[in-house]
């Protein structure tokens, strides 16, 4: 009796174990990238930017072209593939530290400049593969290894609400906020990535989708706990939501 496949690796996705520990959920945000690529079947023209940090090796992950890029750089980078090859789709896939930190005038630039790239911002609230330090990111009393006290405010500052302040340029077209700590939230997640990649096939510039995702290594939390963290945590210092879209911007 033949057999109807209904789920399977997503062809952008290679065959291979990945390194991430246990609990984090960059595996889940790679299969909803992934996902899109294929839904709008852009595969052999899409070139990846790989940052530096926890997802430095993503290049092995993804099925299609990629490049590496300095820490921070990778909008910088994309901006220069998509300008020499503006015929192909061209994303960046970087952590908070990545982006929000040393990466920071980077994206606001690339933002601000419009350029037709798709960037997928991952935001665990600390730095992941240095060993846990405090990041823009962090949240107001969270304990990192450069904070061991918690984050103060009045000497340290407040995390960077980075899809906000993005949302001040004029640049972007489509920018959201989504989080992956349970089903219902992941298929939101899904539907932000895809259309941040349709705004790019559709030539309409700049977009950027800002993953809430969990950190249980440095966290120092189980696998749930950590997803458990991440709702009550996280959510009300980075709301949920579509900040732009394609639409508005053109009306």
């Amino acid at each position: 009796m033949e057999m109807e496949r209904v789920f399977g690796r997503a062809a952008a996705l290679q065959d291979r174990v990945n390194h991430y520990c246990p609990g984090c959920t960059h595996g889940v945000i790679h299969r909803l990238v992934a996902e899109a690529i294929d839904d709008l079947q852009v595969r052999e023209k899409t070139i990846a930017i790989a940052p530096v940090g926890c997802a430095v090796l993503a290049y092995n992950y993804f099925n299609c072209d990629s490049q590496q890029a300095a820490h921070g750089r990778a909008p910088a980078v994309a901006t220069g593939v998509k300008r020499v090859l503006p015929d192909r789709i061209v994303f960046t896939y970087q952590g908070d530290g990545d982006l929000a930190s040393i990466g920071m005038a980077e994206i606001v630039h690339a933002a601000n400049r419009g350029e037709n790239i798709t960037v997928i911002f991952i935001n665990n609230a600390i730095y992941g593969m240095t060993g846990g330090q405090m990041a823009p990111t962090t949240l107001p009393g969270q304990k990192t290894t450069t904070s061991p006290f918690g984050r103060d405010v009045k000497t340290m500052g407040n995390p960077i609400r980075v899809t906000e302040m993005l949302n001040t340029l004029q640049g972007p077209a489509f920018l959201a906020r989504v989080s992956v700590h349970d089903p219902k939230h992941v298929a939101k997640a899904k539907e932000a990535i895809r259309k941040s990649f349709e705004t790019q096939v559709n030539g309409q510039g700049f977009s950027m989708v800002e993953v809430l995702s969990t950190c249980p290594t440095n966290w120092g939390l189980a696998p749930t706990e950590a997803l458990k963290w991440l709702e009550t945590n996280m959510i009300p210092q980075y709301p949920l939501g579509i900040f732009r879209t394609p639409e508005e911007v053109a009306k």
